[in-house]
């Protein structure tokens, strides 16, 4: 208000002195690093607690200095190993050479069976299966 009783008209920010970053030092992002890779799911509060800064400020340190951020798991249907893959190959070509020797009879000799629902109660929500990931880092998988 008393620049523009002067006559400053300008709308321009004059740079102003800040606070000194004091937080951020190399130990610090490394103590916060060394947390993270030791345990994937921990809250940034937590980290802030342990090292006694806030938690803007470790959220600003794994963000911008660390590069990552927090994922949850990608559900997918279930994970094939190399075992179960060559089973599945197998009861293929079972079931293509079933049909190759007698085509009309082929549906007659499949056991078909109703649908069952089966109900699977997982005590860990989304939030808990967060994990901190450094960018461009693969999605982790939940089966």
């Amino acid at each position: 208000m008393v620049q523009f009783k002067h006559g400053d008209f300008s709308t321009c920010d004059v740079s102003r002195p800040r606070r000194p970053k004091t937080v951020t030092t190399q130990e610090i992002l490394e103590q916060i690093h060394k947390l993270i890779l030791e345990y994937h799911w921990i809250l940034a509060k937590s980290i802030a607690e342990q090292l006694g800064i806030s938690c803007e400020v470790v959220g600003c340190i794994i963000h911008e200095d660390l590069n990552m951020r927090k994922l949850s798991a990608k559900w997918v249907l279930k994970c094939l190993n190399v075992d179960l893959k060559h089973q599945q190959c197998q009861s293929s070509e079972q079931l293509l050479e079933l049909l190759r020797r007698d085509p009309n009879d082929f549906l007659s000799r499949l056991v078909t069976m109703d649908k069952t629902w089966l109900y699977h109660y997982d005590p860990e929500t989304k939030q808990q299966s967060m994990e901190w990931q450094h960018s461009g880092s693969p999605r982790p998988k939940k089966f």
